[in-house]
């Protein structure tokens, strides 16, 4: 139990960037109390002791406002980020190197004994406010949305969002480094915040630019064929996406510099009307 209670501590630094030494996780982390709490209340429950680990649950509760039943099965490297409002009920299974976030609920559906409760892989994020219930499958390395609600088997490696949740699919093919680089010129990447959310105006964007991107090569083919059978028309290459500026404000950048340019050539001449007047 202490290994793992170390090991707990231990990837906070990893998870937490305002993490920073040890004495300060353990006096000020009500994520690390409450995991502290549960390995020994579980551990007394799997003893017989079953009211001692309640009433120890409770005390748990009450300082950290993670509620976490005895009963619950927790893997390794168990991390909970803020935790408030956090419940994991009786018969919900934790993996390992799982992180979780505050309001998030591993509830039941059924008031029937036996197994009610979310069974979490390993290497599953939840976001905050997130609700998973009933006794389903979140195999490993899946991502939860904040605020969704699960009712169903999530597949390994997916992303599920929204009420109620569905998966969503990335789309990966040969055209994601030239959105990525595109979307560095844009200053931020928008490509990116949409790997996983389903934004309409974004992919918009995207399937507009994949289809310049397309007619940009299907003009380059059609140019050099036509110099192939002689034709001595000029074809003056066109400026590439590297060499336009993207970030969406670069001609009112440039007209604001001018501005500014033409105000202080203007208190210029005053100044130097002033000096010579007087």
């Amino acid at each position: 139990m202490l290994a793992r209670i170390k090991e707990d501590i231990a990837v906070v630094f990893e998870r937490d960037p305002a993490a920073r030494h040890t004495l300060e996780i353990l006096t000020t982390s009500p994520g690390v109390h409450a995991i502290i709490f549960h390995r020994i209340s579980h551990a007394l429950s799997n003893k017989g002791f079953k009211w001692l680990a309640r009433i120890l649950s409770n005390v748990a509760r009450l300082f950290t406002g993670i509620e976490i039943h005895p009963g619950a099965k927790i893997g390794r490297r168990f991390f909970i980020d803020h935790g408030m409002g956090i419940v994991i009920g009786e018969t919900a299974e934790i993996g390992d190197d799982c992180s979780i976030y505050h309001g998030v609920t591993l509830g039941g559906t059924s008031w029937n004994p036996g197994k009610r409760h979310p069974t979490l892989g390993n290497n599953i994020v939840v976001g905050a406010g997130a609700k998973i219930l009933g006794p389903i499958k979140i195999n490993d390395g899946a991502r939860i949305g904040s605020n969704a609600v699960v009712v169903k088997e999530v597949p390994a490696n997916a992303t599920v969002i929204g009420v109620p949740g569905r998966e969503v699919i990335r789309r990966v093919d040969e055209d994601d480094a030239q959105r990525a680089e595109v979307a560095s010129k844009m200053g931020f990447d928008a490509y990116g915040a949409t790997q996983d959310m389903p934004d309409p105006v974004a992919n918009a964007v995207n399937r507009m630019l994949d289809h310049i991107h397309k007619m940009d090569d299907r003009m380059d083919k059609m140019c050099t064929q036509l110099q192939h059978l002689g034709s001595d028309f000029d074809f003056e290459p066109l400026p590439g996406l590297k060499d336009v500026e993207l970030d969406g404000c670069g001609e009112e950048k440039k007209r604001s510099e001018k501005q500014s340019q033409a105000k202080e050539k203007v208190a210029n001449e005053s100044s130097e009307k002033e000096e010579t007047g007087s």
